[in-house]
Parts: C-alpha cells; sequence; structure tokens
C-alpha cells in the first residue's frame, strides 16, 4: 500500500516528512480496455482482447473518441454542429469574454486564486509536444497574473517540463496531473512569503515502475511512425497527435499489452494523447484543492478559485468547483462537447484576453 507523502520545507528548521492516509483506491481494478481501430475487423478485435460484447461498445466508443481528438479531425463550432445545437450549447456555457462583468460581481469580497492548465490552454497543441511554447506576450500576462493572484499552472506535463516552458519562479506548479506539486521559489511570490514552501509527491512510491513502463512503452511502440512516449516522472503519455489513423488500433493495442501487467496503474484517454498513471484517489480537482488548503483557504468562505483547462482531466477541477459552489470552471474548447464547467473560450488567445482583462480590473482596485 501506497501512503501519500506531504514534504514542507520551512526556512528555518528543514525539510520535514509527514506520513498520511493512503490514497489508494478501494481497490485495484484492471486498466480500462484501449479501442482499436475500425481497420482491424470487428472478429478478429474480440478475438484478440478477448472482449464481450459491453466490452466490444466500450472499445468502438474508445475509436470514435481517438477520431474525433486527431488534428486531422478538430472542427469549428461553426461546422461541427448546426447554429440551433451551438447556440444552445453557449447558452449553457456562455463565453467568459462576454460574461467577465458577471464574473467579477459574483468574486466580490472574495480572494480570486486563478488555475491554469498549459497545453491547450496556455500554449497551442502542436504536433510536437517539445514544441509547445508559449508566447511571450501570454508569460507577460502570466506574470502580471500572478502578481495580481495566487496563480498555479495544472498540468499533466511533469513539473521541470512545464517549468522549462513558463519559466516564472512566482508560481505554483502541479505536475504529472497534480501528483507533484510545488509551490513558489520562496521570495518570488506575495502569497507564499509568510508560508513555507510546499512539496507534495502522494504517488512517491510509484517511480520505479513508472521508469520501468516507460522503457517498455519506447521499445514497444518504436516501431510506430509519429508515437511518442514522454515521461512525467509520476505518469505517462503516449502522444498519438503525429501517427496515422490507420495506426492507432496497433499503437493502442500495444499500449494495453504493456500496461495491463500492472495492476496498480490506470490507463486513460486525454487530448490526443493515451495516459497511463497510479491508480489512486488522485486527480487534478484534489490537487485544486490541496493547493486552496496551502494558500490557507480550507473551508473558507472568502475564495472564488477560477480554473481553466481544456482537457478531460480539467473535468475533476471543474466538477470539484460546482460541488464546493465557489468560483467557475473555463472550458478551452473551439467545438461544444460534455463539461461540467461555467463558461468557455475557444483557444488560448482568447485565454490571454480574458487573463489580461482580470489584470486591470484588479489594477484599478488597487
Amino acid at each position: 500500500m501506497v501512503s501519500q507523502n506531504v514534504v514542507v520545507s520551512d526556512a528555518n528548521t528543514g525539510i520535514i516528512t509527514i506520513s498520511n492516509s493512503s490514497v489508494f483506491a478501494p481497490s485495484a481494478q484492471k486498466p480500462p480496455t484501449v479501442p482499436s481501430h475500425i481497420s482491424i475487423s470487428k472478429k478478429k478485435l474480440l478475438k484478440n482482447l478477448e472482449l464481450s460484447g459491453a466490452q466490444s461498445q466500450r472499445l468502438n466508443s474508445w475509436v470514435d473518441s481517438m477520431r474525433a481528438s486527431s488534428p486531422t479531425h478538430l472542427k469549428s463550432l461553426s461546422s461541427l454542429s448546426s447554429e440551433e445545437e451551438l447556440n444552445s450549447w453557449l447558452k449553457r456555457h456562455p463565453s467568459a469574454l462576454d460574461m467577465f462583468e458577471r464574473i467579477i460581481e459574483a468574486s466580490r469580497g472574495k480572494q480570486i486564486v486563478m488555475f491554469l492548465d498549459y497545453d491547450g490552454t496556455l500554449s497551442p497543441i502542436v504536433a510536437d509536444p517539445d514544441r509547445a511554447f508559449i508566447t511571450s506576450k501570454m508569460r507577460r500576462t502570466v506574470k502580471k497574473l500572478a502578481k495580481s493572484f495566487p496563480t498555479s499552472i495544472v498540468t499533466g506535463r511533469c513539473i521541470d517540463k512545464v517549468y522549462s516552458f513558463v519559466k516564472l519562479a512566482e508560481l505554483y506548479y502541479a505536475g504529472s496531473h497534480g501528483m507533484d506539486i510545488k509551490g513558489p521559489t520562496k521570495g518570488f511570490s506575495r502569497y507564499n512569503k509568510d508560508k513555507p514552501s510546499v512539496l507534495y509527491q502522494p504517488a512517491g512510491d510509484f517511480l520505479p515502475m513508472i521508469d520501468e513502463v516507460f522503457k517498455q512503452l519506447v521499445e514497444k511502440t518504436k516501431s510506430t511512425p509519429g508515437a511518442k512516449v514522454e515521461n512525467n516522472k509520476f505518469c505517462l503519455s503516449v502522444h498519438f497527435r503525429c501517427v496515422d489513423e490507420k495506426k492507432w488500433s496497433d499503437l493502442a493495442l500495444k499500449v494495453r499489452s504493456v500496461v495491463k501487467n500492472y495492476p496498480t496503474l490506470k490507463l486513460s484517454q486525454g487530448r490526443k494523447v493515451l495516459e497511463i498513471g497510479p491508480m489512486i484517489k488522485w486527480d487534478k480537482g484534489k490537487a485544486l484543492e490541496f493547493l486552496l488548503e496551502s494558500l490557507g483557504f480550507e473551508n473558507s468562505n472568502d475564495v472564488f478559485p477560477i480554473y481553466i483547462g481544456d482537457d478531460r482531466t480539467d473535468e475533476d477541477a471543474f466538477k470539484l468547483l460546482q460541488e464546493r459552489g465557489q468560483g467557475f470552471g473555463i472550458l478551452v474548447s473551439k467545438f461544444p462537447k460534455d463539461t461540467n464547467a461555467s463558461y468557455s473560450l475557444q483557444d488560448p488567445p482568447e485565454v490571454m484576453d480574458f487573463l489580461r482583462r482580470l489584470v486591470e480590473w484588479k489594477q484599478i482596485q488597487q
């Protein structure tokens, strides 16, 4: 059994490690079945994976999801949906830019705390994940934002990778989908000057296993052109955004053949990526909750969290805000899709506009 580890670094006392309750799910389950491409006959697919009828339906759903998230299938709002469908979706999730005054009014008298995904939110989704750079304008905007509000980046990337893109020491970083949390560098943020810097790693004991699976996946997928395996420290990503659609099923089967040998790891799907991570009770919503507690807002009615993200993994954070009845989630998407977010923005440029307006509003209040 793996237990949580909270490491608190204090300027006077050094580093203290505290062991808390288990974060394992009540019982380990087998990783979800990964879909195969429709070019493989259903009969052969069922034979290879020994699937039941219900599992076959799940597989077909995975295939549809992979196809929908492919760059070649990404559609604009106007071409994806009828005008009636689009208007209906926007009524439920209106533009955060159009509703800016309403958001500000809801935050009156409360401390706004910002949470931002990285890929697809601060930077565009690009073919090579190693080149997902933010613009200098976006970096300056986020820097100003962090001076106005406590600001965190919550991403599936490892902290070192996302920090190499952002290069801002005044932010909180939650990497590996929130399984690796680090506070601002001492002296760089006005919001942690009287608090110890925090390092939180609930899946620390999984590191050897993650490294082992990473090596196997690299070897297993090297024959699939365009596939890229990324080690995010506490989780792994298999990017298929550059893989020929005809090869998706083959890639999915290869990934599953490795992950099925590790019952304490789970397999899930993000935007143009297959994710492998520890089967523990932890996600971006839990990371958001932990960061709020670290900032002193546990059980506080005077906090207003705003979470902006574009991926399925961000839905846990959107859902948490709904359950808390505090703040709002904002989905970054160019097309309608099911979400727990209250508002929407279309792309990183709109995200930057929204952040700029927040900073300008804050400056007027000071």
